[in-house]
């Protein structure tokens, strides 16, 4: 008889509400975040970089620096260009004595005979030359001392910016930290009471919220995980007593092994649970695992299921060893792979898969299915979801627990899990768990 497979948490998406839930438009998949930017992502998106704050902010403050100094020259030129021409040489007449006593309008200028109007004509043409001379002079020099100044206020601008914006990165860091499971880190971001020390405190006081949340939970799970060890033990304490009668008959002696076997699985993924809860989430022993051993057992615990169903297994297990708790990554491939065979066709296939890959493991599920949309797929983990369709209403197909338990798994196992749709239907997981 083939071992059933262990209660604690059935796969599949859970079922849908009594009430009809309208239809989604049909909109396409949500595209990864990119570091460089396409035209029209706004007023920066020409720059080859990705434009931060600070490199705004430096552009902002070399670019006020850059205009200012513009206007400064242009004034600057005009009220030189305004004062040279308000000391242009006045014109003037002159008359010369000759020998004779008569009086000569023309006056010999390097042998050449001039008038008064061409000699005043000859000096207002050489100040309006040394005039355009000297501000050319004067516009040129301006221009290479605006230039080397604008590049000191972008040096400057930018270090300025980063000052500026040092609380701003601390801010950044301490919510990574707590991206990475670390709820009691906090900011306490001193210094004076401006706009990033109100975003600093109000981030400190929905850490906290956020801590307490999580620490009732946590506390939840691990008293609920604590009781469920007693009837488990009760349980366990009939089925002994009854297989050590002789009087028993054979096949009352093989249902009292799987049903010792069952409630085995049942403690010990209590146990993985308690474990779970009392790490915070987050395994704090991790042991070394092989990822195909993992595998092989669980295929063996949905051949059943998946004969019954008319799907057929596949398998292709390369050793892998990664780190963490056997029971918790055997319990993932289990909810992976009977999410597979219920949610799939008669005579279809599912085909599970494990490797080495730089950093850790990797163990793939692919199944044929219904056609799965892109934008159900950020839903799929999440607690009591169905994804829409007839096939997925059945109540044979579990409550719609299996796959948030695999992404609270990775999670604690500081892995990634991703879920990518097959062309012609169906999806494949592909869930990666580092070394240990």
């Amino acid at each position: 008889m083939t071992t059933p497979p262990p209660a604690g948490g059935p796969s599949g998406a859970p079922a849908g509400g009594p009430r009809p839930v309208p239809p989604k438009p049909v909109l396409p998949p949500r595209q990864p975040r990119q570091d460089t930017y396409a035209p029209g992502d706004g007023m920066l998106a020409w720059l080859p970089f990705r434009p931060t704050i600070r490199m705004r902010l430096t552009l902002l403050y070399g670019g006020m620096f850059l205009m200012a100094g513009v206007v400064l020259l242009l004034l600057m030129y005009f009220f030189v260009r305004q004062a040279l021409h308000d000391v242009a040489p006045q014109p003037f007449n002159f008359g010369v004595l000759n020998a004779n006593g008569s009086v000569s309008s023309n006056l010999l200028v390097n042998g050449q005979p001039m008038s008064s109007g061409q000699l005043n004509d000859a000096l207002a043409a050489v100040h309006e030359a040394r005039s355009t001379s000297a501000l050319n002079t004067l516009l040129q020099k301006s221009l290479t001392v605006l230039v080397c100044l604008a590049v000191i206020a972008f040096a400057a601008g930018y270090a300025l910016a980063g000052r500026v914006l040092r609380p701003l990165g601390r801010i950044t860091r301490t919510a990574r930290d707590v991206a990475s499971s670390d709820l009691h880190r906090r900011i306490e971001l001193d210094g004076p009471d401006d706009e990033l020390k109100e975003l600093a405190d109000t981030f400190d006081g929905m850490l906290d919220r956020l801590d307490r949340s999580f620490d009732s939970q946590r506390r939840f799970v691990a008293n609920a995980s604590h009781e469920l060890r007693t009837p488990l033990a009760i349980n366990r304490t009939l089925l002994e007593v009854q297989l050590s009668d002789p009087a028993a008959s054979p096949d009352l002696q093989q249902l009292g092994k799987t049903l010792l076997a069952t409630n085995e699985r049942s403690e010990q993924l209590v146990e993985g649970l308690l474990l779970l809860a009392r790490s915070e989430n987050e395994l704090t022993d991790r042991r070394p695992v092989e990822l195909s051993e993992v595998a092989t057992r669980a295929l063996e615990q949905t051949r059943g299921e998946a004969d019954k169903r008319e799907v057929d297994l596949r398998s292709k297990l390369d050793p892998a060893v990664v780190g963490g708790n056997g029971v918790l990554l055997e319990r993932l491939a289990l909810n992976l792979l009977q999410n597979a065979v219920r949610y799939n066709t008669p005579g279809g296939w599912v085909e599970l898969a494990t490797a080495e890959v730089p950093g850790g493991g990797e163990l793939v599920v692919s199944n044929t299915g219904p056609v799965v949309p892109g934008y159900e797929l950020e839903h799929i983990f999440e607690p009591f979801r169905r994804i829409k369709g007839a096939d997925r209403t059945r109540s044979d197909k579990g409550v719609g627990l299996g796959l948030s338990i695999v992404r609270s798994v990775v999670r604690a196992h500081g892995g990634t899990i991703e879920a990518t749709p097959r062309a012609g239907g169906g999806l494949t997981m592909r869930v990666r768990i580092p070394k240990p």
